[in-house]
């Protein structure tokens, strides 16, 4: 297999599952009408893989994602990338270990967004997921890379893998796209819990000792390996 043929056999990969992806936005309530969307960087090539500006989330598959280059240009000759595309590409530009990003405008985590105010770290899910509070990033509007590098000077050595752009939304990152995913199921999760408990009274943070214990055992420890 030539390398070009090994390109384009990972563009079509991922091609698929950025699309099948999308699904789980829905699945999740994380977006309305054609809100949001998700990215890929083609790995060892200054490329992504991103959602199409405008359509229906019904409406989207492999073949209608777009390839771009990090400065946002098609490069397939396909339909136009998300209007968000900017911010992701300075993302992948400015953080190598980033492989997936993702934007909602999910209802509880956007409400704090509205607010301008971090979520403080009072479960342990979040303690596990994102190591600490989920941070505030500064407002900035869309059509350049303003997002992007409020995202990357936020997020740019914080535990955290998602941000509350304020008066906008949520951006998650994560070491491929399905794990910015998971971040962004799981932002609006804690950021609905967290209000609700906040309705009932005082807020208990956890230790930050606690919190590192949490997070370095989810981290290294959870799961399968």
């Amino acid at each position: 297999m030539t390398a070009t043929q090994d390109v384009l056999g990972t563009v079509d990969r991922l091609r698929r599952q950025v699309s099948d992806l999308h699904g789980e936005l829905t699945r999740n309530e994380l977006v309305v009408w054609t809100a949001g969307n998700i990215s890929a960087r083609v790995p060892g090539r200054d490329l992504m893989v991103i959602k199409p500006s405008g359509v229906s989330y019904d409406e989207l598959t492999p073949e209608n994602m777009v390839l771009t280059d990090l400065f946002g240009t098609a490069v397939d000759g396909g339909g136009s990338p998300s209007s968000d595309t900017d911010a992701h590409a300075y993302v992948y530009r400015h953080m190598p270990a980033v492989h997936g990003v993702v934007h909602t405008h999910s209802t509880y985590a956007t409400a704090w967004a509205a607010r301008g105010e971090a979520i403080p770290c009072v479960l342990t899910m979040m303690a596990d997921e994102f190591g600490g509070e989920i941070p505030v990033g500064p407002f900035a509007l869309i059509g350049d890379d303003s997002i992007g590098r409020g995202i990357v000077d936020i997020l740019d050595g914080h535990r955290s893998t998602a941000i509350l752009m304020k008066n906008h939304g949520v951006f998650t990152i994560g070491k491929d796209a399905r794990s910015a995913v998971k971040s962004a199921v799981l932002c609006e999760e804690v950021a609905r819990t967290v209000h609700i408990s906040r309705q009932l009274g005082e807020l208990l943070p956890i230790p930050q000792t606690d919190i590192d214990h949490l997070y370095q055992r989810y981290q290294n420890v959870y799961g399968q390996k």
